[in-house]
């Protein structure tokens, strides 16, 4: 197995991922936020003020970009004092945000949900890519589908943040035949086929199987991914050593593991045979990081 690939954020900048349109989704956040008067606005006002953005838990940070734009949205900047990605101990003022009283608390919530949620995610996802490199384990880490409806983009860029890769974005990214495909067609090889004559060579097929019985129909029917789902132990390891053994030199594919994976188990999980480790414990019920916002009193008159 190749070395594994470094983290995304020394790589590049993550916010270069993002298409244009979500910056209308920050307006839609605002906008049901703030749906009708401003009522504590009118007791701030609209001097210009200086406010400190807190990392009150230790985590990594993630959602820079969106944290930008909210506060762009509404005439405010923002100075970050650690890079995207880095680690930090609380308490670490992490930012300050500078702009008109009122402007600065309209954006005050939807900032710090935004970036604790990310934050989470990311954290969760380095402790457990952390965990898996130090048990030498070489393969990928990846989340799952199972994100919130209207945040995915969030929690999927606090998994690249993290360092763990994403897993499809969408049921378009990537073809996953499960249970209720299969039954539908009536066996793993006609749900392979049909969707091989639609969907052409540019997509991966992930076959999400129950037994090595079924493994094996699914990568003689051309499958590139074989998930072995809630197969444990030395069931799993003996599994997938035998696939690849009796597969090599005829097919190429990769087997992932999942199902019921936590960080108490993570690494009974993984061997040289498994290449991809795929979990939702890295975006479901995760840990937030609190985070602060705090405006900076203004000087004492004479």
């Amino acid at each position: 197995m190749a070395a594994p690939a470094p983290l995304a954020v020394k790589l590049g900048n993550p916010a270069h991922l993002l298409p244009l349109s979500w910056r209308a989704t920050v307006q839609s956040w605002l906008a049901e936020d703030t749906p009708s008067f401003d009522w504590g606005g009118f007791v701030v006002g609209e001097e210009e003020r200086e406010a400190r953005l807190l990392g009150k838990a230790a985590g990594v940070l993630a959602g820079q970009p969106f944290v930008d734009e909210i506060f762009k949205q509404l005439d405010c900047t923002v100075e970050w004092h650690l890079p995207e990605g880095a680690s930090f101990d609380p308490v670490k003022h992490v930012a300050t945000v500078r702009g008109k009283a009122r402007h600065l608390l309209l954006g005050e919530r939807v900032a710090l949900n935004t970036l604790a949620r990310c934050s989470g995610i990311a954290t969760k996802s380095r402790r457990f890519l952390d965990t898996a490199r130090a048990a030498g384990f070489k393969g990928i880490i990846a989340g799952t589908r199972k994100t919130t409806p209207g945040f995915r983009l969030v929690e999927k860029y606090g998994m690249i943040v993290g360092g763990i890769d994403a897993h499809r974005n969408d049921l378009s990214s990537m073809v996953m035949l499960k249970d209720n495909h299969v039954w539908s067609t009536g066996s793993i090889t006609a749900a392979v086929e049909a969707v091989r004559s639609v969907a052409g060579f540019s997509l991966r097929i992930d076959v999400e199987v129950q037994s090595e019985e079924e493994a094996d129909e699914a990568i003689g029917a051309g499958a590139d991914i074989v998930m072995l789902d809630n197969l444990e132990g030395d069931a799993l390891h003996a599994t997938s050593t035998r696939l690849k053994e009796r597969w090599a030199g005829k097919r190429t594919f990769l087997i992932e593991t999942s199902g019921g994976i936590e960080e108490g188990n993570l690494v009974s999980r993984l061997s040289d045979d498994i290449d991809i480790l795929s979990t939702s414990a890295v975006h479901q019920s995760v840990q937030h990081i609190d985070f602060s916002l705090k405006l900076v009193p203004p000087p004492k008159k004479a």
